[in-house]
């Protein structure tokens, strides 16, 4: 595959304030990107540099190795050949599905553009609501049509601002599925931009976490979440939990569940008696009733299938385990759990 979009160490700032610093990415053809991270982050000012709808102070955006924007020098927006869906899907409410969906054609004949509406409309699913109009339509219907209008005049390159936020967690989460489909359907490049991992995970390829105008590490979502790049991520991504620990050799640390080595812990290069930190997320912890290590029950949530529940050791310490819902436990009891680590995630103390 090759590089469709390219930002070498963008810069942007508003009068002395540094939105954006010296920010770097890759994106191949048919990927699809997301920028993660909370309010004011400037994920959303990295998206509106590649639209062109903000200047760059230092760097350049490549698309397809051909420069869009530089210092004083920008190709217009409308010249990029680059879709967006924005947040609030700013449909034309005078217009029926088919014609929002048609609004970007005007350069087709009469037989391509309908051919194209066609195409879209059985892509998104929204073949029999044709000549409806966005009121007629539930928040996930206009969501798709607006994805359909960006589509339409087969842009080089997609961006999502926050396309789900006005939607409820459920819906996000399939309509999150949906839109990947539909993107890989089409093989197109996409960024989306969101504060929501759930929404990140179901839809990218690769995710930029990002923290104050940077990106802290750019991976796959398996990658951020068993092999973070530092804490901020570690404690960004998915549930968990910090304990101590003491590095007892070339690969092992010990805290109060015993002594655990693992190999992958070599790679941080931790003296022996280093205090650290380790992270263990709700499905590191497994409820087991014949462990001799025994922890209570301080708080539980039912997700119908599971139980997220928070558990005290004897210590004190707290973690968070993920059991199945048949084991129903009240809050006060004591259980056996031990630990079942795939990837060992340490940091310094």
């Amino acid at each position: 595959m090759s590089v469709l979009l390219e930002l070498r160490h963008i810069s942007q700032r508003y009068a002395a304030q540094e939105i954006v610093k010296s920010l770097s990415l890759q994106l191949e053809q048919g990927e699809i990107g997301c920028l993660l991270g909370h309010s004011g982050c400037g994920k959303t000012t990295v998206l509106r540099c590649i639209a062109g709808f903000e200047p760059i102070h230092d760097g350049e955006i490549l698309l397809k190795q051909q420069p869009i924007s530089r210092p004083n020098q920008s190709v217009p927006p409308h010249q990029r050949q680059i879709g967006m869906v924005f947040q609030d899907y700013a449909l034309f409410p005078h217009l029926s599905v088919a014609d929002n969906i048609g609004f970007g054609l005007h350069q087709h004949t009469a037989p391509q553009r309908q051919q194209r509406i066609t195409e879209l409309l059985e892509l998104v699913g929204l073949t029999a609501h044709a000549q409806a109009y966005p009121h007629e339509l539930s928040g996930g219907q206009q969501q798709r049509v607006a994805l359909a209008r960006a589509l339409a005049p087969k842009p080089q390159l997609l961006l999502l601002d926050e396309p789900f936020s006005n939607l409820d967690v459920a819906l996000r989460e399939r309509l999150g599925q949906e839109v990947r489909e539909i993107l890989k359907r089409e093989q197109m490049t996409a960024i989306l931009v969101t504060h929501d991992q759930h929404e990140a995970f179901a839809i990218a390829d690769q995710i930029g976490v990002m923290q104050a105008g940077q990106i802290v590490q750019w991976a796959t979502p398996y990658e951020l979440y068993h092999q973070p790049a530092n804490r901020f991520v570690a404690d960004f991504v998915g549930k968990g939990v910090f304990v101590s620990g003491t590095i007892t050799g070339s690969r092992c640390v010990e805290i109060e569940f015993g002594e655990i080595c693992r190999v992958d812990l070599d790679s941080r290069g931790f003296a022996v008696g280093s205090r650290v930190e380790v992270l263990l997320r709700p499905d590191d912890v497994v409820h087991d009733d014949f462990s001799p290590l025994k922890a209570q029950v301080v708080n539980r949530a039912f997700q119908g299938e599971v139980f997220l529940y928070t558990l005290a050791l004897a210590s004190g310490q707290q973690v968070l385990a993920t059991v199945a819902s048949h084991h129903n436990h009240r809050i006060g009891e004591w259980i056996g759990i031990k630990l079942d680590l795939d990837h060992l995630i340490a940091f310094p103390s």
